[in-house]
């Protein structure tokens, strides 16, 4: 009788002295629970943790091994450390290691999330001093967008063609362009570029400005239009009835198969979906979530769940968490080693490169859209300035909820002094 191929842990290929062991299943899960539950600080911190205990102290791979393997996953979309857990997953016990893996690590993020996002519907901010907490956080995680965004461009931003795509990509948002044809031309203008084509390169940028240009324009003048003739009217920017489950389960699948670079660029896809079509959330409640899975041990991709529960409640939640994790689980689970083979072809990684500059210009733009949100007042943007201080100046592990948290303590004095005066 032939063993099914997810009950059959793959080989790694390693020197002796690596293996990857056949672990039971209820051992495997909770190994990755633990790692999801300890999961603070960010993908860089979440990686050394994983490393540390599966490749220093336990030896399932050799340290060449695990690099190989995380340079394809910092290629695709998808949060790396959660997709690191699936591959290993997957080595010990098969495709099901890897849900169940998978499964473990996202877990404990989901389930405080989606505890916050009842809490936050339920109750909303009443009072004077929560409100001021919300609102103080909500600098700090703009904050640590722009460090985001910085950090990420230093890596992928590296030369003039790059740099070029990544402002033009930050224009064309503004200009509320469609994502999808922002980052066709950005692949492709990069890879016409790189491939000595740099005559169409040109061309196509030429025809990319000009649309962009015409696209403004006749929008500029429809919008003018309505609001002359009063079709247009002041509307309360949050929808009412909510969604439908397959909307968002769509809204979290498209985020989670264009998260180039990192989990902070799922912030432009989620937020267009939201705030600037679907209109069932505000700028405002788009940073609250943002602000709460700062305070959580999982990749930030979890405040989907906080976007999906405003949308649709409970189930909504679920649909939205289930359509942005399907990606992750599925470049691995499906075909990890052909995708290896895939991204490592010369026009592949070029369009991929090109493509990534251009996420880089939407967070951009999406993060100017969310400053004017959270910096209201001379407060604010003290209080900005300093948490983006601590950012840039400290490298510890547990800086992200740090300051958040301190962010928090700042908001909830200044309530306390206001209230006292």
């Amino acid at each position: 009788m032939t063993t099914p191929i997810s009950d059959v842990p793959l080989s790694n290929g390693d020197a002796a002295g690596y293996a990857v062991p056949r672990e039971p299943w209820l051992r495997l899960f909770l190994r990755f629970l633990r790692f999801g539950a300890l999961a603070w600080g960010g993908p860089v911190a979440q990686i050394a943790m994983i490393r540390q205990e599966l490749v220093d102290e336990q030896r399932w791979v050799s340290s060449a091994h695990f690099n190989r393997v995380l340079a394809v996953y910092q290629v695709l979309p998808g949060p790396e450390a959660h997709e690191l857990c699936v591959y290993f997953g997957m080595r010990s016990r098969g495709r099901w290691g890897g849900v169940l893996a998978g499964l473990g690590f996202m877990l404990p993020g989901f389930v405080l999330m989606f505890a916050l996002s009842w809490a936050y519907v339920r109750y909303g901010l009443q009072t004077q001093g929560v409100a001021a907490v919300f609102a103080a956080v909500q600098v700090a995680v703009a904050a640590l967008i722009v460090r985001a965004v910085v950090r990420i461009g230093e890596h992928v931003v590296t030369d003039r063609w790059l740099w070029g795509i990544a402002v033009g990509a930050t224009a064309a948002k503004l200009a509320d362009i469609h994502f999808g044809i922002i980052l066709t031309v950005a692949g492709g203008v990069y890879l016409l570029a790189q491939r000595q084509f740099q005559l169409l390169a040109w061309a196509l940028v030429a025809v990319a400005v000009a649309g962009v240009i015409g696209y403004t324009v006749v929008m500029d003048g429809l919008t003018g239009f309505a609001v002359l003739s009063g079709s247009v009217a002041d509307a309360e920017p949050v929808r009412r009835d909510g969604m439908p489950l397959l909307a968002l389960f769509w809204s979290g699948l498209k985020a989670g198969l264009l998260t180039f670079g990192g989990a902070y660029t799922v912030i432009p896809f989620l937020q267009r979906d939201a705030v600037t079509q679907g209109a069932w959330m505000n700028n405002t409640q788009f940073l609250d979530g943002l602000a709460l899975s700062g305070l959580l041990p999982a990749p930030l991709i979890i405040f989907s769940t906080f976007v999906g529960y405003l949308g649709g409640g409970p189930w909504g939640a679920v649909a939205m968490t289930v359509g942005i994790f399907l990606p992750a689980f599925s470049f691995t689970l499906i075909g990890h080693d052909a995708l290896e083979r895939l991204v490592h072809q010369p026009r592949i990684r070029l369009f991929l490169e090109g493509l990534t500059a251009g996420v880089v210009g939407l967070i951009a733009g999406t993060t100017l859209a969310l400053l004017k949100v959270s910096l209201t007042g001379l407060e604010a943007v003290i209080l900005f300035a300093l948490v983006l201080t601590a950012l840039f100046a400290s490298k510890a592990k547990l800086v992200i909820p740090a300051v958040t948290t301190a962010a928090a303590l700042w908001g909830w004095l200044s309530s306390s002094i206001d209230v006292q005066a």
